[in-house]
This record gives structure tokens, C-alpha cells and sequence, in this order.
């Protein structure tokens, strides 16, 4: 390739490795995607608080898709994502702290996990079971909340993701995600490591093909239907491209974004833009739980929470521990 060419195509720079998100475009076939990869920061996630390993992997796919959509906040803010449900695993939270800092949590039943366990029932679907997944976009102080909500019933979350930007957006969209544990030698224990993939057809707006997706997107909905929708060739072709690629490509540390992003759309054309860096970090802190304490409980309800004459606290992401004297709130 020439220079200009690799320029132009956003190639004339190192390769992009763990702990980022590559924005990309596919001109020739109206769609724009982002792919990302982690792994010391999701190592770190998961890792703290030594979770079994298929909550580990559920919580994983919920750190990739919250960075695949997080990612596209154009302000400082915050993306969160959350399920509750009658599974095993009846609560997933992860922040996207924008512009580049996540963290995730789960809770699980401990019983009801073994048994799925047992039962060899231990799919992300299976271990959701029933309920609702929300994404919540916080724009910060004096700004308005948006959330959209998408119902679980035995979904996957790469399943629910494709319903949300069909209900919510209305914007043709597929996610591929894939989490994983790999050993490198001398390493003392596997490492944690995931990576994922998001492509959107560009809508009308944006000089597309394609017309809006018919009524609320919803397509299993006979009274939303539009016989005469037609969806693009492009956008055929991208998905299609898509679903080729296996769990090892999206996670592998030595297949870079751009390689992968190559491998699969070279023909038709790939644009590459700067990574934007990803970090583990929570954001919680001994101001804002003293905060909370102050504003939240009244003394009696502080005394009570005291234990040998101190509250503690424990961030439910990070696991770190606050200590404080009931007595500093009394007025």
C-alpha cells in the first residue's frame, strides 16, 4: 500500500493492542462498528473478587458490551448497564465512566448456581433466566436521564443487544463478543481476556441505503411488520462478514483490531480511526460514601450500622473498605 493509502485508511500507526476500542468504518457498505479488546483491565475485574468461572465469563460479556456502546458517549458522562433477573445470576452492574474508565459487578446465588452447574445449565442465557436489562446514558448534574429497557427471557446478551438497538433505536445493528481464560507460560495463574465487535448500518440521516427499520423494529411483531421493508445488500454483506469470525479471533493478544478488521473486510474496505484507551477504574471514594452516610441515614440508623465502634463500608466493584466513626455525624 502506498502512504497516502495507509493514511487514508487510518493504518499509518502502530497496531493497536489490550485495553482499547478501535472505531472503524466500512464506506461501501453504509456501516460503522467499533471493536474492542481487554485484558489487564478485565483481568482485574474479574479477578478481584474470584468469581466462578461462568460468572465470570456472563460479567465479562457485560464489560464488552458496555465498552462497545459506552465508547460512542461524545461527553463526559456515564453509561450503565444493568440486569436483574430470577437466574443464578440475579445482578449484573457495570459503569462506563466516559471517556475510558469501566468497572462491573455481579451477584449470584450461590445454590442456584450449583445447581445449574450440576445440571450442565450454564449458558450466559441460562444463567440470566428472567427479567430486564436496562442501559441508562447519564449525561451528569442538570441533564436528563435517558434509559432504555429490554425485557430477558432466555436471551443471550449479544440477543438482547441486537433487540435494544431494534426497540430503542431503530438502527440495524450485530455484536460479537467472546471472553475467554488464556495461559501464558510462566504465568502462575490464566488471564482474562475478551474482545468484541459492533457494527450499525448507518441510518437515512447519514446518507444511507437503507430506510429506518419498520415501526418499533420489532420484527417478530406481526402488527409492526412492513412487507415491503428490504434490507440492504450492504448491510447483508456486513453481518455476514461478521458472523465468520470465531471466539479465538476476537480474543487472541497477537491478532491486533486492525488485522482483524483487514481479515475480514479487505475486499470491500475498512477506515480505521485512534484507539480510545479503556481502564479499570472505580469511582468510588471515602468523600462521596461520607456524603451518603451524612445525607442518607439519620444517627440512630449510624449507630446501628456501627461494629466495635466503627461503619464499614465495602464498594461492592473494587472491594475496598471505608471505616468511619459514627460520632463525625452528630451535629
Amino acid at each position: 500500500m502506498s502512504e497516502n493509502l495507509l493514511s487514508a485508511l487510518g493504518l499509518d500507526r502502530p497496531e493497536t493492542g489490550d485495553d482499547a476500542v478501535v472505531p472503524f468504518t466500512l464506506d461501501k457498505l453504509d456501516t460503522r462498528g467499533r471493536i474492542v479488546r481487554l485484558g489487564e483491565a478485565l483481568d482485574t475485574i474479574l479477578s478481584r473478587h474470584d468469581y466462578p468461572l461462568p460468572v465470570a465469563r456472563l460479567l465479562g460479556e457485560a464489560v464488552v458490551l458496555s465498552a462497545l456502546i459506552g465508547s460512542s458517549l461524545k461527553f463526559e458522562g456515564r453509561f450503565i448497564l444493568q440486569t436483574q433477573t430470577d437466574g443464578p445470576v440475579n445482578l449484573i452492574v457495570v459503569d462506563f465512566d466516559a471517556p475510558d474508565g469501566v468497572r462491573g459487578y455481579a451477584r449470584y446465588d450461590h445454590d442456584a448456581l450449583l445447581k445449574a452447574s450440576e445440571a450442565g445449565r450454564t449458558s450466559p442465557a441460562e444463567l440470566l433466566g428472567n427479567g430486564h436489562l436496562a442501559m441508562t446514558i447519564d449525561q451528569g448534574a442538570h441533564m436528563e436521564r435517558y434509559q432504555g429497557i429490554v425485557a430477558l427471557a432466555g436471551n443471550s446478551l449479544e440477543e438482547v443487544a441486537h433487540t435494544y438497538f431494534m426497540q430503542s433505536e431503530q438502527i440495524p445493528t450485530q455484536v460479537r463478543m467472546a471472553v475467554a481464560q488464556m495461559s501464558t507460560k510462566g504465568d502462575h495463574r490464566p488471564r482474562w481476556r475478551a474482545g468484541g465487535m459492533l457494527i450499525q448500518h448507518l441510518p437515512a440521516a447519514g446518507g444511507a441505503v437503507m430506510a429506518d427499520l419498520p415501526g418499533n423494529g420489532d420484527f417478530d411483531d406481526p402488527a409492526m411488520a412492513d412487507p415491503d421493508f428490504v434490507e440492504a445488500d450492504g448491510w447483508s454483506e456486513a453481518k455476514a462478514l461478521l458472523g465468520t469470525v470465531a471466539d479465538l479471533e476476537l480474543a487472541d493478544p497477537d491478532l491486533s483490531p486492525e488485522r482483524l478488521l483487514f481479515r475480514l473486510y479487505h475486499e470491500t474496505g475498512v477506515r480505521v480511526f485512534p484507539p480510545l484507551p479503556l481502564t479499570e477504574r472505580c469511582t468510588c471514594s471515602a468523600d462521596r460514601i461520607e456524603d451518603m452516610l451524612a445525607t442518607s441515614f439519620s444517627d440512630a440508623e449510624r449507630q446501628d450500622m456501627a461494629v466495635d465502634g466503627e461503619i464499614e463500608v465495602v464498594c461492592e466493584f473494587c472491594s475496598t473498605a471505608y471505616r468511619f466513626n459514627p460520632h463525625q455525624f452528630q451535629n
